[in-house]
């Protein structure tokens, strides 16, 4: 009886790992950063559009292009801090 439960336990936990790596492939693609990219864009255009601001198709273009850069540098200064604090 022990066996079965210690081999449930295990198929549990692989499954768990699969929805792992899987939410944090998800995190880390480029799928992901475009969609948000775009649907930031949209989001910004309408805004512009309801508040009267100039040119809301060029405009809202900064927001999304900046939200781009910052997913490609964050990684780069969380390895930097990473390496920096843990050192020793």
């Amino acid at each position: 009886m022990e066996q079965r439960s210690i081999e449930k336990e295990i198929g549990e936990i692989k499954k768990r790992n699969k929805r792992v790596e899987a939410d944090k492939a998800w995190e880390t693609s480029w799928s992901r950063k475009i969609i948000i990219a775009v649907l930031t864009y949209i989001v910004i255009v309408i805004f512009f559009f309801m508040a009267g601001l100039p040119k809301p198709f060029v405009n809202s273009i900064v927001p999304a292009l900046a939200y781009v850069l910052s997913t490609m540098t964050v990684p780069a200064l969380k390895k930097a801090w990473i390496s920096k604090m843990y050192k020793r």
